[in-house]
């Protein structure tokens, strides 16, 4: 949107307008200038400008970032997740579309079944540490919300639901036309009910009889912990608002656990790779590494004579189980020998007393065990 325009001035309201005030500006302007019904060029363009007005001043805290600098995100940022902006999900003007398209076609079952709210579904990502901890999330999403004005029923005060006199009810319409081969008979949805079978004398002016609007709306999303990629939640009645009134479809949340810097992933159990010197590698040691959860130390017991790649594993302290009643995974570490390379001179005279003492020939140029290691690691990383 151009930076001279005002988001209140777009809607046509007053900067203290209420959300009730806010949301019925937009559903009245947005009838006129969405590129559906509108025959305006500029029509999409508008509507676009209205969208991006609407979306930040239905926001308490978009709207207060706003206010007071003048921006959505504010100095900081959002605080929220909001999905349509991260992973591409419906859209106001999508659904909008789905809004001036109304109800068409079908017989009676699937009329009943249209007549119900549509399922939606998001997606969500979620760190690794809160996946192990578990969490709360708020995002932000648009869905055809029940109508505030008439409470999902589509009627305005005193209306009645009516069946549609001119298809008696059953949503469909059938002509008869001639032609050559005779009269063919056909059969369409209702213009009058628009395959619903029912009208209403008087219709909500906010939702047009729909019982629902298009809605920018923000909840709270409970992960539990243990989650890992693919976990789908289902939150019961915040999909699709149904028609006058019919239930609402679901939101199917699906988590998705970005990478993490340390850990790998495999199932419920960890994997991290720990540094060890040579003499640590040889003698065998106890070491300390950072686990997965906050403050979280783990020990672990690393065996004498171990070899570069060896795993050590310790048990429940990997990602919590669901449903293993408070059990964890394993968290397996993975050994990486390092050479030391700036020796000092006692350093080198142990490390040559070491080699003489093994048969290691350092002077004839074979092997030592230094150089051993080195090419073992040279094999490991190539």
């Amino acid at each position: 949107m151009s930076e001279n325009r005002d988001y209140y001035e777009v809607l046509g309201v007053d900067r203290d307008a209420d959300a009730r005030t806010i949301k019925r500006a937009f559903l009245k302007k947005a009838r006129t200038v969405h590129p559906d019904v509108s025959d305006d060029p500029e029509a999409e363009a508008k509507f676009k400008e209205l969208n991006e007005a609407y979306s930040v001043l239905s926001d308490e805290q978009k709207r207060a970032n706003y206010d007071r600098y003048g921006t959505a995100d504010g100095p900081g940022g959002s605080g929220y997740v909001d999905i349509n902006d991260i992973f591409g999900g419906m859209g106001m003007d999508d659904l909008f579309s789905s809004f001036f398209g109304g109800g068409a076609g079908g017989g009676a079952h699937s009329r009943r079944e249209r007549r119900r709210g549509r399922d939606m579904a998001i997606s969500l990502s979620v760190t690794l540490e809160e996946a192990a901890l578990g969490c709360k999330k708020t995002i932000s999403y648009d869905r055809l919300a029940p109508c505030e004005d008439c409470n999902g029923t589509g009627r305005a005060e005193g209306a009645q639901e009516k069946q549609c006199s001119r298809c008696h009810g059953t949503g469909y319409v059938t002509t008869v036309q001639r032609s050559f081969l005779g009269q063919v008979q056909s059969s369409s949805p209702c213009p009058d009910c628009h395959g619903e079978g029912t009208v209403i004398d008087h219709p909500c002016e906010t939702c047009d009889g729909q019982g629902r609007t298009p809605s920018h709306e923000k909840i709270d999303i409970d992960i539990p912990a243990g989650v890992s990629t693919g976990r789908q939640l289902r939150v019961s009645g915040f999909g699709e608002a149904g028609l006058r009134g019919e239930p609402s479809g679901d939101l199917i949340v699906s988590v998705r656990v970005a990478d993490h810097e340390r850990f790998k992933r495999n199932g419920d159990d960890l994997y991290l790779v720990s540094d060890i010197s040579i003499a640590q590698a040889a003698l065998g040691c106890e070491i300390e590494v950072e686990g997965i959860m906050p403050d979280e130390v783990v020990k672990v017991t690393v065996p004498a004579g171990a070899q570069y790649g060896d795993t050590v594993s310790v048990n429940n302290y990997g990602m919590p189980c669901i449903g293993g009643g408070g059990s964890r995974g394993r968290l397996i570490v993975q050994l990486r020998v390092v050479v030391p390379t700036n020796l000092s001179n006692t350093q080198r005279e142990l490390l040559r007393a070491f080699a003489d003492d093994t048969g290691d020939d350092v002077a004839s140029g074979k092997k030592s065990v230094t150089d051993r290691i080195k090419s073992a690691l040279d094999d490991i990383l190539d």
